[in-house]
């Protein structure tokens, strides 16, 4: 129970200090302590759910880029996401103000609708696919409304499940962020189900139908337990280590990018592979994503999260090398590397957000919302990037052998954070 809690439980008028009062006050940190539960579970969910609905468009990469679906070239396909980047980057720097003026369960639901909005916008557009002045602009204003939904819900529910679990933060904040990796695994799997079926929109409809569940739950829970977060009102100037959490963190994101929203299309244009096995490769890199960060959280004791750090972008430099040679027909190591990239990526981004927001103390309400952010920029040089290259002549195994570079520099990062990071009895 927190202390707003058990200071809300002291000022409640009871009949006495004993007896009835007691037993008053007894059944009151009960339902406190039931409430905490639920709202803990429904922040996994939130997770889950936030990663079906992100990786929603990627995963209908080749459903974009067909003749038979929308029709759009690499560089339009590219582009669609840019509009999710800037969007996802301002609602996520702006989230910690928003918070001030509606709470943070104020922007955790915002953030929902927004979502919401963007399934919404993309079953309308699937009326008009073969309108390429109509479908477009719609697409484009769906992944405005995702940016938007992602930017400001995933800071919060990092904030959220910090507080939740204060005695376990690291390994709290990996279990949600693997629960939102399941969420993409999931999403290429439904997408691959239900094109199977006919309608590859089904994966829209499902997302739609559970925001609406999780909305309807989680207007009724208190969300109390983000009162008890300290409001740090120190300096307001940003830190200058945060800049080296900045630049690390749009490395990741470029590099999980390129596997994320790319893979597909390698697959499909370079290895000669099936639409089903494009989509086992998207499920392979990010149901890898959510093996490690539950691995990673569960070994905890064995191989401490510093040491984790420093390992996992070497193995995504061996994984962008050996993606970046695999020729025609090499689908099943297609497949496997693919795998070894999710791993490589599994458990960067939570932990990059638990180690700023210990140590920079003076900025941690909103480090989560800084490193989304930058997250998110890394997210925007690949998802738009890769498209004019393309067109340019650089092939994707080029493309993706060249991203070793990236993923080199984010390892000599992370070594140069760690060199200087402040770190407590739980990363020993």
């Amino acid at each position: 129970m927190s202390r707003s809690d058990e200071r809300l439980l002291r000022s409640r008028p009871g009949r006495g200090t004993a007896g009835a009062g007691g037993e008053a006050v007894a059944d009151a940190g009960q339902d406190l302590r039931v409430a905490a539960k639920a709202e803990s579970l429904v922040v996994n969910l939130a997770g889950l759910v936030q990663g079906i609905v992100l990786v929603t468009f990627p995963a209908a990469s080749t459903i974009f880029t067909s003749k038979s679906g929308y029709g759009l070239s690499s560089t339009q396909y590219g582009n669609m996401f840019l509009p999710q980047v800037v969007t996802a980057i301002a609602a996520s720097l702006l989230g910690a103000e928003i918070a001030r003026r509606i709470g943070a369960k104020g922007v955790y639901l915002l953030g929902l609708a927004a979502d919401l909005t963007s399934m919404g916008l993309l079953l309308v557009s699937v009326l008009v696919k073969s309108d390429h002045a109509a479908a477009y602009p719609l697409l484009l204003t769906a992944t405005a409304f995702l940016g938007v939904g992602f930017g400001l819900t995933v800071p919060v529910l990092n904030t959220f499940t910090t507080v939740f679990h204060p005695k376990s933060v690291d390994s709290s904040v990996l279990v949600l962020n693997a629960l939102l990796g399941l969420g993409t695994v999931l999403a290429p799997v439904f997408v691959a189900i239900f094109d199977g079926l006919g309608f590859w929109w089904g994966l829209p409809v499902l997302s739609s139908v559970l925001l609406v569940g999780l909305l309807t739950v989680s207007v009724q829970l208190p969300l109390r337990a983000a009162s008890a977060a300290p409001a740090h009102r120190g300096r307001r100037e940003i830190p200058r280590r945060f800049w080296l959490y900045a630049a690390f963190i749009t490395c990741y994101g470029i590099c999980e990018t390129v596997n994320g929203n790319w893979s597909q299309l390698e697959m499909t244009t370079r290895l000669a592979a099936s639409s089903a096995q494009a989509s086992l490769a998207l499920a392979a890199f990010w149901g890898m994503v959510t093996v490690g960060r539950v691995l990673f959280a569960a070994i905890g004791r064995w191989l401490s999260p510093r040491a984790t750090y420093r390992l996992l972008p070497l193995v995504l430099v061996a994984a962008f090398l050996l993606i970046g040679q695999l020729t025609r027909g090499e689908t099943v190591p297609g497949v496997v590397l693919f795998g070894l990239a999710g791993l490589g990526c599994s458990a960067l981004l939570p932990l990059t957000i638990s180690f700023g927001e210990e140590e920079l103390t003076t900025a941690s309400a909103g480090v989560a919302g800084g490193v989304i952010a930058f997250y998110q920029l890394g997210y925007g040089i690949a998802a738009f990037g890769v498209g004019p290259l393309q067109d340019a002549g650089i092939s994707l195994s080029a493309i993706f052998g060249g991203t070793a570079i990236v993923a080199a520099v984010l390892s000599v990062l992370s070594f140069i954070l760690l060199a200087g990071h402040r770190h407590r009895s739980r990363h020993a």
